[in-house]
Formats: C-alpha cells, sequence, structure tokens
C-alpha cells in the first residue's frame, strides 16, 4: 500500500490537476500544451463549480505528503439496461509521472473503484486515449478489459 491520502479537490486544487492532466506524456492527440497564462481562466472554475454542484460527480485529488500528486474525475451514470445497473466513470485519470511504477496510480484507480462499489455501481468504465500504450497495460493490469471502440465527435 502507499501513503497516498485521497480528498474531494478544491478550487484551489485546479492549476494543479490541470498541469497534471497536460502533461506531455498525459496527453493525446486532441489535448493541446497548457499555456500557465490561462490557469486563471473562469471557464475552469465554471467547469469546476459545475461538476461540484451535481451529486453524481467527484472530482478527487490524491496527496502524497501534503502535495497534490493525483487526480481523478469519478462519475455515477444510471443506466436503463441490466435492470437499471449504474455505471461508474473514471475520468482524467492521472498520477505525477516521476510517481509512476511504484504502486501510487495502482493505489488512486483501486481507491476510486472502491468509491463505485459503494455507490452501488455494477461496473467501472474508463477510457484511454490511443497513444497511451502504457497506460493501457497498467489498467489491464488492474482488470479492466477493452471491450468496445469509442468515438469522439468535435463540436
Amino acid at each position: 500500500m502507499t501513503d497516498l491520502t485521497f480528498r474531494d479537490a478544491t478550487p484551489a486544487d485546479i492549476p494543479t490537476m490541470l498541469r497534471l492532466s497536460h502533461a506531455g506524456d498525459a496527453r493525446g492527440a486532441d489535448t493541446p500544451p497548457l499555456d500557465p497564462a490561462t490557469l486563471d481562466d473562469p471557464r475552469y472554475r465554471a467547469a469546476f463549480d459545475e461538476i461540484v454542484a451535481d451529486p453524481r460527480h467527484r472530482l478527487v485529488v490524491a496527496e502524497k505528503d501534503g502535495e497534490v500528486v493525483g487526480t481523478l474525475q469519478i462519475s455515477f451514470l444510471p443506466g436503463l439496461p441490466n435492470f437499471g445497473m449504474k455505471r461508474g466513470l473514471l475520468e482524467n485519470v492521472h498520477i505525477r509521472s516521476d510517481l509512476r511504477g511504484g504502486g501510487h496510480g495502482s493505489t488512486m484507480v483501486k481507491w476510486a473503484i472502491e468509491r463505485c462499489r459503494e455507490a452501488g455501481c455494477g461496473l467501472v468504465q474508463l477510457t484511454s486515449n490511443k497513444v497511451r500504450v502504457d497506460a493501457h497495460r497498467f489498467y489491464e493490469k488492474l482488470g479492466f478489459a477493452k471491450s468496445h471502440e469509442g468515438f469522439k465527435l468535435k463540436l
């Protein structure tokens, strides 16, 4: 077990969360580099406020020695198939690059899976950019299976 603690994110965490999700090896082709001059753009705070206002979503940070080193969003999705089975959706899952390989990412994802289980989810799903092959191996090691092909339509 790693020495991570988890908590719901606060507005003060927004810059760190953005840096983690825009790190060079975390970005896919559809995520441009983060311009540090835009970290205080009010659209980030508006998005943060919208997410945390909905009880079906959580923005979470992982801390090590009091420093934010990971982030993820958990969304709880109701569904009609499988007798109304609820799904947990993990989004924007990132651990600081210098901590990868030490079990921190596994601890973070397992923690999120447990939150989904507690919320009554019968399934946890996520997507990962096709270029992130190391991340794919990581998720498969945790028991995730490649079961669907994903599609995006930019609007």
